[in-house]
């Protein structure tokens, strides 16, 4: 089991703000992970975690894409950082 967390427009473009779930067969990296959300989920996911500027923390530390994910692991998902 995985804690998926998501974060500012994430959350309010699923209508989501965390999730339990098993981790996917085949599923061992963050990028696998939101792929495979994209891909199950569909559209709305496609948008709000398709982003190639997606912020990922794994374990509240910030990770790359290609960062490794075991059960036990909770995986955060924040929109990219803008300025002005």
């Amino acid at each position: 089991m995985i804690k998926i967390v998501y974060f500012a427009s994430i959350r309010e473009a699923l209508g989501l703000g965390d999730e339990s779930i098993e981790l996917p067969s085949g599923v061992s990296t963050v990028e696998q992970l939101s792929a495979w959300l994209q891909a199950e989920r569909g559209e709305k996911w496609i948008k709000a975690l398709g982003h190639p500027s997606t912020i990922i923390a794994v374990n509240q530390e910030m990770v790359s894409a290609d960062s490794s994910i075991k059960s036990g692991d909770e995986i955060a998902f924040f929109p990219p950082v803008t300025g002005g």
